[in-house]
This record gives C-alpha cells, sequence and structure tokens, in this order.
C-alpha cells in the first residue's frame, strides 16, 4: 500500500518557494462498530484502491490522510469528512508526488539532505498550535508519530530541492517582462491597497523577478508531470 505522501508546496496548486513552503493533509474516523463483519466492511472501504503508480497503490485512506495532514501543518482542525473533490484532487497529489519522489532518487536528492529543513518546519508547525500539549493532542488525534511527520516533511523538501534543481535554469525572465508586470500588476494592485505611492521598480524588482519565475516554474512543473505520467502507468479508479 502506498504511503500518503505529503502534498507538494504551490503557487496555482503547486509550487512555491522554500521560503513559503506550505503543507497538507490527514485524517480517519475510525469507528467502534459491534461486530466483525461490519468492522471488515468499514476497512475494505477505507483501504479501497483508488489509483496506481507503476502497480504501487494509492488508497481511499491515503487520500483521506493526506487530506487532514494539510489542516495539521497548517496548525487547524480539518473540516468534516472530506468530499469526493476534496478526496480527488488529494489522490491527484500523492500521484505527483509519487512521481517527482522517484526523480529525486534518480537524482540522489536524498533524505539524509533534507533533515534540517524538516526539523524546521516542524518547529514552525508546533508554533501554530500555541503550547506543547495542545501539538501533542493534535499530533495523536492525526495517528501519526513525531517520527512519520518527519518523514514526510523531508519527502517534501526533496521534491522542492528536485523542482528547483530541475526547472529554475529553464524558467528565466527577460527585463521587459518584469517591468510589463511591475507597470500593469503590481502598480495598481497596490494602488487599491491605499499604502500611499508605489515603490519605485528598483526596489522591488527582485520579488518582481522571483514572482514571474515561480510563475514560468509552475507551468513547466505542469508540463513536466504531464510527460512523466505518459511514461509511467498511471490508473485511477472510482472512490
Amino acid at each position: 500500500m502506498a504511503q500518503a505522501l505529503l502534498p507538494v508546496p504551490k503557487v496555482n496548486g503547486f509550487y512555491q518557494p522554500a521560503q513559503a513552503r506550505v503543507p497538507v493533509l490527514l485524517v480517519a474516523a475510525i469507528l467502534a462498530i459491534a461486530g466483525c463483519r461490519a468492522l471488515a466492511a468499514q476497512r475494505k472501504t477505507v483501504n479501497r484502491v483508488i489509483a496506481s503508480v507503476d502497480g504501487t497503490a494509492i488508497t481511499l485512506s491515503d487520500a483521506a490522510r493526506a487530506y487532514r495532514f494539510e489542516f495539521w501543518l497548517e496548525g487547524k482542525s480539518p473540516p468534516d469528512a472530506p468530499d469526493a473533490a476534496a478526496l480527488t484532487l488529494a489522490r491527484d497529489r500523492l500521484i505527483d508526488q509519487t512521481l517527482l519522489l522517484r526523480e529525486a532518487d534518480a537524482e540522489n536528492i536524498t533524505v539524509e539532505d533534507s533533515g534540517q529543513a524538516a526539523t524546521e518546519a516542524l518547529a514552525e508547525v508546533r508554533k501554530k498550535f500555541g503550547d506543547e500539549e495542545a501539538f501533542q493532542l493534535a499530533l495523536r488525534a492525526l495517528h501519526m508519530t513525531e517520527e512519520q511527520v518527519t518523514g514526510r516533511l523531508r519527502d517534501r523538501d526533496r521534491i522542492l530541492r528536485l523542482i528547483d534543481r530541475r526547472l529554475r535554469p529553464s524558467a528565466q525572465v527577460e527585463q521587459s517582462e518584469i517591468e510589463a508586470y511591475y507597470r500593469n500588476i503590481f502598480v495598481p494592485d497596490y494602488a487599491r491597497r491605499g499604502e500611499g505611492p508605489a515603490p519605485a521598480l528598483g526596489e522591488v524588482e527582485s520579488q518582481v523577478r522571483e514572482i514571474l519565475v515561480q510563475k514560468r516554474m509552475n507551468e513547466l512543473l505542469e508540463a513536466w508531470l504531464s510527460n512523466l505520467k505518459s511514461n509511467h502507468r498511471v490508473k485511477l479508479y472510482s472512490f
């Protein structure tokens, strides 16, 4: 059974720079139902395979776990049980992450190199819960240990480093694009916020460049994932 991988940080649904690493989801409503046959039926439903990548299964419980984990990383309790749309999104992200982690393996982007980033990310999550007791309660509700959470955070960092290594060199932008974004988007948005005159382009050029680079990387990532899916056996099944 496939491990529920953590969702990849994103811009427009996928990539974000390392400074803005986002989180993902997870959960389980395990009901205490009298009767072995009823419990077996429950487990069979929760563990139904909803996708596979080269024969590696992604189950309904993997998708639900990913859904709740995302809220936990934000220091929040998830809303009600995920609906079909939320589970579909979680399933699709798990497929993407499975493919990208295989690419990270191929490029020798190791778990060991992501230890510090995972430790820092976990510390940030801890702060969001306010105190250690609340953090531990939320962790227990997640049915995960700190070691398991840290493992997922390491995988997330590996994916981020893979994306940056593979796509950033091809995501360069022209000066004319920076000037157009500043003139047509940045300045009008700044004016709408009512914060006075917009800073000169020279003061924000590096930020504008990074916004455009990330946008380009996101486009490249979508194309790369599409190509990966066409070169692997990715199968989807009904929920």
